[in-house]
């Protein structure tokens, strides 16, 4: 089958290209230097293997060059058939690599960075009898944000080629959304994200305008909406949901492990992760005020990584005041 139009995840659609050369035909694909050892398999086989069966050549960069796949073979329908075939391989591969980049509003404003320590501070001093609770769960305070959407972005072009998309999505609605000004949003308040309160993996801060209006909200449900459409984000909800992770208990084993925007169960990582008794720090805290900031850009922000600020490093941002 070929990649129609509507398949296809980025523009100009590539519906893709086979060329007719001296030798027969032949297809170029762009692929990341990290999934080239997908394509070629344990000791060659899979390649071999799709060599074999579609009586093609498939001629691959050396391990960490970044560069192009190319197909070549005598008759159009192998290369095609070979290239469908890549396709498919790369796209299943891709899901399952961790992700290396999110979208983020940064919270990390001094004066949330010292109410956040005071609620630290108070959900020790009240709840760390409670079962679970320890001082490891919380978040770094240079570190507060909130998560749009997650990305896995593996080489520079990936990299350039989300940096670009934020731009065209400043120009295409955040400036008339934003209206030039720095949205100011208020952040109070706890909430969960499983089902059982005596059993919470992650506790985050709530986030709302100052002004009562949703225009956070479609900034947000709108980029997500441009990021998936190109092929860059995998659709995770129907909306984005906002949130800024106080608690979570992965940081217990890993201060740097920033939660996927779905915690999923029955991921391995859940069997590993304890959860801790939230009951009492939903009553004490249910109201908590985290301050108020206000925000003028979103991050690209780099997955397990500081700037000189201590907040995630920063591979492109989209700025509207």
């Amino acid at each position: 089958f070929l990649v129609g139009p509507g398949d296809c995840s980025d523009e100009p659609c590539d519906a893709f290209v086979v060329e007719e050369t001296e030798k027969g035909f032949q297809c170029r694909v762009e692929v990341p230097s990290p999934l080239y050892k997908y394509i070629i398999g344990k000791k060659g086989e899979n390649k071999k293997r799709l060599e074999t069966e579609t009586r093609t050549s498939i001629n691959i960069p050396k391990p960490g060059v970044e560069g192009e796949i190319v197909i070549t073979g005598q008759h159009r329908s192998g290369v095609i058939s070979a290239r469908t075939r890549v396709d498919v391989l790369l796209d299943s591969f891709r899901k399952k690599q961790p992700f290396t980049h999110f979208l983020s509003f940064a919270l990390n404003h001094p004066t949330i960075q010292e109410k956040f320590l005071q609620f630290k501070e108070e959900v020790l001093e009240k709840c760390s009898k409670d079962h679970g609770v320890s001082s490891s769960l919380f978040q770094n305070p240079a570190k507060l944000h909130l998560t749009l959407g997650t990305l896995v972005l593996l080489n520079e072009q990936e990299i350039q080629k989300a940096c670009d998309l934020l731009q065209r999505c400043k120009e295409d609605f955040v400036d008339q959304i934003a209206g030039g000004k720095p949205l100011t949003v208020e952040v109070a308040g706890v909430e969960y994200m499983n089902d059982d309160p005596a059993m919470i993996d992650v506790l985050y801060a709530k986030v709302h305008m100052k002004d009562g209006s949703d225009r956070l909200q479609m900034i947000a449900d709108q980029l997500v909406e441009r990021f998936i459409a190109s092929g860059l984000m995998l659709k995770e909800w129907d909306r984005v949901k906002l949130h800024a992770t106080v608690m979570n208990t992965l940081f217990r084993k890993d201060p740097s492990a920033e939660e996927r925007s779905n915690p999923m169960p029955g991921k391995s990582s859940f069997k590993e992760r304890e959860s801790f008794d939230g009951r009492n720090i939903l009553k004490l805290f249910e109201n908590f005020y985290f301050g108020e900031v206000r925000l003028d850009s979103v991050c690209l922000s780099q997955r397990f990584s500081s700037d000189a600020s201590g907040y995630y490093a920063t591979s492109g941002q989209l700025t509207f005041s």
